[in-house]
């Protein structure tokens, strides 16, 4: 992990078209303010690891599902 010291209004550059600045500091949190493409998704990491988990579990739901059909479909079959 890469650790800097920023003071207030100085910025991070991620790559050549993201820019982290530092807005301001009220107690233990740091503001921060993100300029980057509209197609770079921002997010914090608890939002992140929410979607993570709920796009793995509609993935394991899918494929029961699919092995269900499968499954019916072969026991339906009267060939």
């Amino acid at each position: 992990m890469l650790v800097l010291r920023r003071k207030i209004g100085e910025s991070v550059m991620i790559g050549s078209n993201i820019q982290v600045q530092i807005l301001g500091i009220e107690g233990d949190q740091i503001k921060l303010g993100f300029l980057a493409p509209k197609e770079v998704q921002v997010l914090r990491q608890e939002l992140y690891q929410e979607i993570v988990a709920e796009n793995m579990a509609a993935k394991e739901q899918t494929a029961h599902l699919q092995q269900e059909q499968i499954l019916n479909l072969l026991r339906n079959y009267k060939g």
